[in-house]
């Protein structure tokens, strides 16, 4: 679990300095609290999301799953002083590049 908050950081941390325009974090503080809050944001309250979406989630095949991790990421990037996204779409792109970066992390540690 302490591995995955370190990946997550490290997933925020690439996206905050590569796409800057995107996601904006301050510091390495900043990106290991969104990460934290991110985690918690994950494990409580996407799933509760994720059912009360469910229809519309089997309407686009999945594809609103990409929302539901945006607003998911909005909310933390708005308790997290110190981060900023620029809008809902940017919340999503963000979301989604976090993700990716994230998974590939896990690949390499796991292998």
């Amino acid at each position: 679990m302490l591995l995955r908050w370190l990946l997550t950081t490290v997933a925020i941390l690439i996206v905050g300095y590569a796409f800057p325009g995107l996601l904006r974090v301050e510091n390495l503080w900043t990106a290991v609290i969104g990460a934290l809050f991110l985690g918690l944001a994950n494990a409580l309250i996407r799933p509760i999301l994720l059912i009360l979406t469910l229809p519309i989630n089997i309407l686009t095949l999945g594809l609103f799953t990409l929302i539901i991790n945006g607003l998911v990421l909005w909310a933390v990037v708005a308790i997290t002083p110190g981060m900023a996204v620029s809008g809902f779409w940017g919340a999503v792109l963000a979301a989604l590049v976090i993700s990716l970066i994230g998974g590939f992390l896990n690949w390499m540690v796991a292998s």
